[in-house]
């Protein structure tokens, strides 16, 4: 029998979706290094390009998205990586806008340090019609 381990950075990148997508900030905080980068974007005017640097700034930008996300909704599509990157392909529900939630899927691209902690996230969302 073999036992299946993940890649280093996908288990980090994985725990911090799990740790913002279920509102605990203070694990998701834990996991960025103090100088983090992170970009977002989608095609749809419902949100405008982010491209934010350090902890701070990437965790207010974070709450304010993740406090639309139903908590325990989080679904892993895939996920490759190796010990210093890793490209997470997620699902949340999410409440974006009047008529309830609806499925969020994103894709996650992560850099992590050699003290395992995210120097660089890019996000790409789909948001349905």
């Amino acid at each position: 029998m073999s036992v299946h381990t993940r890649p280093r950075a996908v288990a980090v990148a994985l725990a911090h979706c799990q740790a913002w997508s279920n509102h605990d900030f203070d694990a998701a905080r834990q996991a960025l290094a103090p100088d983090v980068t992170v970009t977002a974007t989608t095609t749809k005017p419902i949100m405008p390009p982010t491209d934010l640097a350090g902890a701070a700034a990437y965790m207010e930008g974070l709450e304010a998205f993740a406090a639309a996300v139903v908590p325990g909704s989080l679904q892993e599509l895939a996920s490759p990586g190796d010990d210093h990157n890793a490209l997470v392909m997620i699902t949340v529900e999410a409440s974006l806008g009047p008529g309830g939630p609806i499925t969020l899927p994103a894709a996650r691209l992560y850099r992590l340090d050699d003290d395992d902690k995210i120097v660089a996230e890019q996000v790409v969302f789909l948001i349905p019609d």
